[in-house]
C-alpha cells in the first residue's frame, strides 16, 4: 500500500535542506528502493515541510535509517513524520 509522508522539519533552513539533498544524489543509492516522488517549501513558519510518497512506510522508514547520518550532518535533526494511507498517487511522467 502506497503511503502519504508529511514531514515537518522546525527551524531548517532552505540551505540546510538542499545540503542534504545534494549530499543525498551523491551516495549512488538514491533514490532508494520504494520512493515515488517527493515535494518540499517553507512551512511558514521558520521551517521545512517535505511531502513524499512512498510504496510502503516500511520502505521510507528503511530511508530515512539510512540517510540519517546525511540529515544529521546538514543539521536536520528533528523530524515530524505522519504516515497515512495513500488511495492514489500520479505522477507526471517525464518528457520524452
Amino acid at each position: 500500500m502506497a503511503v502519504i509522508v508529511t514531514i515537518e522539519i522546525p527551524g531548517t533552513t532552505q540551505q540546510q535542506y538542499e545540503e542534504a539533498i545534494r549530499r543525498l544524489h551523491e551516495t549512488g543509492w538514491f533514490p532508494p528502493e520504494g520512493f515515488i516522488a517527493h515535494a518540499s517549501g517553507p512551512d511558514g513558519s521558520g521551517g521545512w515541510r517535505v511531502v513524499d510518497f512512498w510504496d510502503s512506510e516500511e520502505t521510507f522508514l528503511a530511508f530515512v535509517e539510512r540517510a540519517r547520518p546525511i540529515f544529521e550532518e546538514s543539521g536536520l535533526r528533528t523530524f515530524l513524520p505522519s504516515v497515512q494511507e495513500a488511495v492514489s498517487v500520479m505522477v507526471r511522467p517525464e518528457p520524452k
